[in-house]
């Protein structure tokens, strides 16, 4: 470009540079303008254990709004979506199965009043708490019940285009409740207890019984239910439901640095307090926080509150030290029992 210029007189070197500013100025607003378009997609979704009803609340507007659907399960305890697909996965309770729901923006674009169910898997658990998603591979935890023998037990299913395939099944000697994937890791909660397990390697154990990698107490803890994991930003969080007659002495547990204090910590060693951040008080509202999902990018930990009120949804913004924090959003929402965040 510079050999070129050379080539110019003062007065027409002066033209062109003046054309060469504008066109960068011009350029410059252009890209900001379009980065300003370049909106991520946030989207939380809620399902409830009473209502029959799934929620999906848009976070990326100016005025986030939240629209309700009627679903086939009057009970669904697990919530996951695909934005690839367009598709809500539940694991409902009340017909014991996984149910995928299509065509989810178009329900929203028409403000429509429920979802129709696409496929289902078939009826293999009962109880089932929590589900956890690698891909394709879509985890179901069954809590123990007299209508399943009182047995504890993970599913795992592979979803397809137009179905659910039962790939493999495992007993497992803890209560379970929340589960998260995370790489090649599976970690479960002990309901019942202040404890977390792992399961590493996961996908790679045959049906049948299956041991945990590692075992770890969570000082202070009383009742753990909720779980999930940012890999990006090594944190995990962790919620306590307490006395389940309670509503109002629940908790959530913010432990950073995730990896290198799991790993520090001997099995069956405990995570003390001096490692975590934690939110208990009456200002938070939380009796039964059964559920929990974290935005990494603002954030912002959003609580499935099964107890106070009969059931809300509550945000809160990490805190740097813990205490009694009031949720800076809180949405009644009948018998809410899982949620699940996607930001893309």
């Amino acid at each position: 470009m510079y050999k070129h210029l050379k080539l110019y007189s003062m007065k027409n070197k002066s033209l062109f540079t003046a054309v060469i500013l504008s066109s960068v100025l011009f350029m410059s607003c252009s890209d900001e303008d379009n980065n300003q378009q370049m909106v991520s997609e946030v989207k939380l979704f809620t399902s409830s254990n009473t209502s029959g009803m799934v929620s999906i609340s848009d976070l990326v507007s100016s005025s986030p709004f939240t629209q309700s659907f009627s679903v086939n399960s009057a009970d669904a305890d697990g919530i996951h979506y695909y934005p690839s697909s367009d598709e809500i996965v539940l694991a409902s309770r009340s017909n014991n199965r996984l149910e995928a729901y299509g065509n989810v923006k178009e329900a929203m674009m028409n403000n429509s009043s429920s979802l129709t169910l696409s496929y289902s898997s078939t009826s293999d658990f009962t109880n089932a708490r929590e589900i956890a998603v690698s891909g394709n591979t879509v985890i179901v935890a069954q809590d123990q019940a007299e209508s399943n023998g009182n047995q504890n037990k993970l599913f795992v299913y592979e979803k397809l285009a137009s179905g659910f395939t039962l790939q493999r099944t495992f007993n497992v000697d803890i209560k379970l409740w929340g589960i998260h994937f995370d790489g090649s890791t599976l970690y479960a909660v002990v309901d019942l207890t202040g404890d977390l397990v792992a399961y590493n390697n996961f996908l790679t154990n045959p049906s049948g019984p299956l041991m945990p990698s590692k075992r770890v107490t969570i000082e202070g803890l009383v009742r753990t239910h909720g779980i999930t994991y940012s890999s990006i930003e090594n944190t995990m969080v962790l919620t306590d439901v307490a006395a389940a007659t309670s509503d109002s002495d629940g908790g959530i547990i913010i432990i950073a640095n995730f990896s290198s204090v799991f790993s520090s910590t001997a099995n069956n060693g405990t995570i003390a307090m001096a490692n975590q951040i934690r939110i208990y008080g009456a200002n938070a509202k939380l009796g039964n926080p059964v559920d929990v999902a974290y935005d990494n990018v603002t954030k912002m930990i959003y609580v499935a509150e099964r107890a106070n009120g009969g059931g809300r949804v509550l945000t809160f913004s990490v805190p740097i030290a813990s205490g009694d924090f009031a949720p800076v959003m809180n949405r009644l929402e009948p018998g809410c029992a899982a949620v699940f965040l996607v930001r893309r």
